[in-house]
């Protein structure tokens, strides 16, 4: 058990998933690494090695206004030094040039698939801000706003903004998290039309990872609890997009402070490098990560070459 009480052992069994099924590690390079990305990794490879599956590296840097290159190497560095090791994307790829597992380098692939979403009328040009938005919507803090589809059937030419929406439809998605069990949402009630390019001209997070999903061949997808209501609407669009076996999803519990928030990146909270500094090895800081997430009683050391234990 987690430290929600979500079974952690072999959730994959009943998928009768082949050996060499895929999943991700997906950092974005906004900032450095802290103790959440560690439990993300010790989830991901640990699941991966304790049921035969592998490991792609990908960075996720679509959002070129926050992404820097001195965070994409220093989360490089502290891979390697945790000993988290990816069966594809191997961290000397990223650093000798371009790679086909970061965003920044594959433009191409998300024209390509927003052009084929185009031929098939289910793409058109929005230019609302999100003031605009936030003016016609009840704006609940803290709650997502749902666009009001203002410029769906406006014709807006292709120059008038950058941005574009994908239509989507009132199907409810249903789908079974491999830890919460049974999920339904409405993607078109929870944020309307789809936005996939925003008014800088920058694929959006929803679609840029649906793209590489389907292009990586990733089977499961296992990532926070923060973004499970994403899962709906990404479903979707991947089978817009031609995507025939859905993905699965996992999503695994947030360390947090005691408000409840989540640990961040911008804020600082408990960094890889920080704790290096402090002298801690690599394995006193997966053991914490672990033990913070309830995945072992206390913060025994841990290397990254044993996380499959908390899994089987």
């Amino acid at each position: 058990m987690d430290a929600a009480g979500h079974r952690v052992g072999r959730v994959l069994d009943p998928l009768n998933l082949t050996p060499g099924w895929r999943t991700r590690f997906a950092p974005a390079p906004t900032g450095l690494l802290h103790l959440g990305h560690v439990v993300n990794a010790i989830y991901v490879w640990g699941m991966a090695r304790a049921h035969d599956g592998r490991v792609v590296l990908r960075i996720e840097d679509h959002d070129r206004s926050r992404c820097r290159a001195e965070y994409e190497q220093a989360l490089l560095d502290d891979l390697d030094w945790l000993g988290f090791v990816p069966d594809e994307g191997k961290t000397n790829e990223f650093r000798t040039g371009a790679s086909p597992r970061r965003q920044s380098d594959n433009d191409w692939r998300y024209a390509a698939a927003i052009t084929a979403l185009e031929l098939r009328g289910l793409v058109y040009t929005c230019q609302c801000s999100r003031g605009d938005i936030a003016r016609l919507v009840d704006d609940v803090p803290n709650e997502e706003m749902c666009y009001p589809g203002t410029c769906r059937d406006a014709q807006l030419p292709p120059d008038a903004s950058p941005q574009r929406r994908v239509r989507l439809g009132p199907e409810r998605e249903r789908f079974f998290d491999l830890l919460r069990g049974p999920q339904a949402q409405v993607p078109a009630a929870q944020c309307g039309d789809l936005l996939v390019r925003d008014r800088l001209g920058q694929w959006t997070y929803q679609f840029a990872v649906t793209v590489d999903d389907l292009e990586q061949q990733i089977d499961v997808v296992i990532r926070g609890e923060d973004l499970l209501e994403s899962t709906g609407r990404q479903r979707a669009l991947a089978r817009l997009l031609g995507r025939r076996r859905p993905l699965q999803f996992l999503h695994h519990p947030l360390i947090r402070h005691p408000d409840g928030t989540k640990l961040s990146k911008s804020a600082g909270d408990t960094g890889v490098r920080e704790l290096r500094a402090a002298g801690l090895s690599a394995a006193e800081v997966i053991g914490r990560a672990a033990h913070l997430a309830g995945l072992q009683p206390s913060d025994a050391p841990c290397a990254a070459t044993d996380v499959q234990r908390f899994f089987q």
